[in-house]
Order: structure tokens, then sequence, then C-alpha cells
């Protein structure tokens, strides 16, 4: 896939870019190492400052930054500046509470025979950051707010079809004040990953994207015995029981389907409905679905742009034909929109059984699946009948239902009444094929650090003195 800058709106190529050649991409690796070396050496509170200071420059340059994410996706604006809004409040959250995360954790000293026992996380190093189109500001930041703070150094490797928000993230480190080399994208096609990352100066990966391109990654990184985080996609069930406000659900579904055009791993894209509910909750789905204004991403009243690429479109529109041929009901919706660029109808499908595709596997369009249930048990066992297990939404006022769905769900987040999202305060990942590892809060800063006990005995002490002990391990 050419490097380059690609309207959505138009499948006009606007800037295209030559990969990173054989000794550009040394110079950039050899940089990096040497700024971990230094960097590594920074205060707390130098990190935190330099952190502050991006979030104050992606604040005053969030009109550009939000209208070329719209230009290379097709995201809307007003998604787009709400993603760089998110990105600057990770960043100050990182700020603020990433020096109380980093502090020393103490252990109970007295218990191992010693006068101080403690854990301090410490940076890896240099971590390649391995990125999708989709969210193309927030995804690496999920990765850099709290990686810098740690202390590590990142190298970005971003979709070839979002080149200048690349660009941009490395532009943005660097206006920060943070030194030179600290963050670095790579203009570099994939065939280039597996070099950079069996590079020793390279010690760990993170990637969201594809499984197959996880599985990649994660067999590159194993070989090489690299620390990876993986975040493959998700197909998020969606549950609605009698007991919930159904006009609220179906409004809240709308959103959680079509978020981001309905190209995103935390959308909810199966939709399982109880029997007592689900001819009322059918029909406000469908016509909220098909109130939805499609149409130019920078027009302020438009909710669905186009999709990402003409491939996904394409992917789209052969899932919904072949549930169709099998027997499935397109309720609204279900064709491409008749107009220049990727646009695809908002679309509702019902009587979707196991052998179609888009019962299986992960649609990035703006398409919801309905399955009609007898209970919750079903909705469950039906909803965990799938390689993902990212993230789960469950609409109940009922006490006994929200514990059971919590219990028993089986996805890496859980949400009730509300949509599965993101927060830099809550950990996000899942479990299955959608992969390991988590993003955000303290558990996601420690994914890259060296959790490294620390064990200081009394002066003349022998070890084991004073308490029972087993052999040493």
């Amino acid at each position: 896939m050419a490097i380059a800058t690609i309207n959505p709106a138009t499948g006009e190529t606007l800037k295209t870019y030559e990969p990173l050649s054989d000794e550009a991409l040394e110079e950039k690796l050899a940089r990096a190492a040497a700024a971990f070396a230094e960097y590594r050496l920074t205060t707390l509170r130098q990190r935190a400052g330099w952190l502050r200071a991006a979030a104050d420059v992606l604040d005053a340059d969030a009109g550009t930054v939000a209208e070329l994410m719209t230009t290379e996706m097709g995201k809307t604006l007003a998604s787009a500046k709400a993603e760089v809004g998110k990105c600057a409040k990770a960043l100050r959250y990182y700020a603020e509470h990433g020096d109380a995360m980093l502090q020393p954790k103490p252990a109970d000293a007295s218990a191992v025979g010693a006068t101080e026992a403690y854990v301090v996380h410490q940076p890896l190093g240099v971590v390649l950051a391995i990125m999708p189109w989709n969210f193309p500001l927030w995804q690496a930041m999920r990765f850099a707010a709290p990686a810098l703070m740690a202390g590590n150094v990142g190298l970005l490797k971003h979709a070839s079809n979002v080149p200048q928000t690349a660009l941009y993230l490395e532009e943005l480190f660097r206006k920060a004040g943070f030194p030179g080399g600290v963050f670095q994208t790579l203009l570099i096609g994939s065939g280039a990953v597996e070099r950079v990352l069996r590079d020793d100066r390279v010690v760990a990966a993170t990637l969201t994207g594809s499984g197959p391109a996880g599985q990649s990654v994660a067999a590159i990184a194993g070989d090489a015995l690299k620390k990876t985080v993986l975040e493959l996609g998700g197909s998020d069930p969606f549950i609605v029981m009698p007991s919930a406000d159904l006009d609220k659900a179906a409004e809240v579904a709308v959103t959680a389907r079509c978020q981001n055009n309905g190209q995103s791993c935390i959308a909810a894209k199966r939709f399982f409905v109880h029997a007592d509910v689900a001819e009322e909750f059918t029909r406000l789905f469908a016509e909220k679905l098909a109130a939805m204004t499609v149409g130019d991403p920078m027009a302020e009243d438009t909710q669905i742009g186009p999709l990402a690429t003409e491939s996904g479109l394409e992917d789209v529109e052969r899932y919904v034909q072949e549930a169709v041929e099998k027997g499935a009901t397109v309720v609204t919706g279900g064709g491409r929109v008749d107009r220049p660029g990727w646009f695809y109808e908002p679309t509702l499908v019902t009587g979707v059984t196991p052998d179609m595709g888009i019962y299986s596997e992960e649609v990035f369009g703006p398409v919801a699946a309905l399955f009609t249930v007898a209970d919750l048990d079903e909705a469950i066992r039906i909803a965990n009948d799938h390689v993902y297990g990212l993230g789960a939404n469950l609409w109940s006022e009922d006490q006994g239902e929200r514990l059971r769905f919590i219990r028993d769900v089986q996805s890496g987040m859980a949400f009730v009444n509300g949509m599965v999202t993101s927060y830099p305060e809550l950990p996000f990942g899942g479990v299955k094929q959608s992969g390991y590892g988590r993003e955000l809060t303290e558990v996601g800063m420690y994914e890259f650090t060296n959790a490294k006990t620390v064990w200081i005995g009394p002066p003349g002490a022998r070890q084991g003195e004073g308490r029972t002990a087993s052999a040493s391990e």
C-alpha cells in the first residue's frame, strides 16, 4: 500500500510520500537509542512538564489537526475535534498522575528479612508502536502519553493512509520541548516492520490492528523475546433487556454502532434484544439509523462520513450482500450512497445465522446485526460464541442481570446502560483474539516498565535470619 493521503470523501490522492531509505531508517533507530540513554535519566517533573506543553500545543493546533484527520480518513469534523480534545486530556492526565504512579511501591520489609523492600517501575527503552488509521491521533496517544511519562522512547509506524497525521505527532512532541529523538515517526511500509522489531535497540512493541497483523508481530517479537501489547479488534455485543429504557438504548445503539463511521474496534456490532421488546426496539433502532445524515465529513450537520478506504467499502458491501443471499433481512439501509467517495448507508440486518460472515467476523462499517433472544442466558451464550472479546454492553435495570452479565460475558470491558468507550482513568483491552495486555491508567503505563524488586538487608545480618525461609529460588 502506498504511503499517501487519499481523501475518502472524493477518492482524490492529495499527497504521496516515499518510504524511508535503509540509511534514513538506521539514522532514526540510532537516534532513538541515543535519546533513551539520556531521556531515562530525566526527572518525572520534567516529563510531566513536557506532557503539559504537548497538551497546550495540541489545543492550539486543534482546528488544523482535526481537519487533517478528516481529510485523511473521513471521520466527521466534529468527531475529529473530540478526538483532539481527548488526546489533550490524556496528556494532562499522565502529567498530573504519572509521578504518583511511578513512585516506589513499598513491600513488607520485615516479612522478607529486610530493612527496606520495594518495587520500582523503570522504563524499558525504545518501543515500537504500530498503529491503525481509524483513530489516528488517539490510538497513538494511548501509547505515547504513558510511555513517555515512564521514560520510554517511542517509534511510530502509522497506517500508510494517514501519513500527515503521523508526521504531526512527531512534530507535536518536538514543539512541546521533548528532547530530540524521544518520539519519531517512521514512514515505512509493513514489509520493513520486521527489521525494526528485530533490531536490538528496540525492546518492545505495541500494535492495534487486525488479527493477522497481531499474529505476525507477536511471532517476530516472541522469536526475539520482546514484550508486546496487542489490541486486535472486536465485535462487541449490545444486549437489551425488557427493563431497559428502550428509547435511550436505541439512541445510544446508533452512536455505539456508527461512531467513527462505524469503524471502531469497540463499536457495538451485534445487538441481542429480548423477545418481549424486540419488535419495539427494532423499530426505534431502524428509525434512528435511517435518520442519520450521511455526507461531507467537513459539514457541521454530517453524522456519518465515508469509509476510510475503497477496499473497506467493498468489504462491508460484500458482508451485507452475502447475508441477504443466505436469508437475512435488511430493515434499513443496505447499500452504497450514490455520490463520489466511499460512503455506505447506516444499515440494520436481522435474521443473521452462523453461516454468514456478518455473524462471525468484524464488520468495519455502519452495519448492525440484530438477534432476538429468549433471555439473558441466550444473549450471553451467543455473545460469547465469537473469537473476539473486547467490550460488551448491557441495558438493564435488574441488578441480578447486571451481575450475571459482568460475571459471564467474555470481554475485557463491560459497560452497563452506556456504550463502551475509553478513558485515561480506566484500563483498555480485551481477551481471546481481541489481544492481550492493557492500555491507559497505571496498568497501561506498567506494560512498558521493568517492575524491579529492591531488597535491602540490615547491616551484618544473614538473609533469612529471624523468619522461616524456604530454599532460595
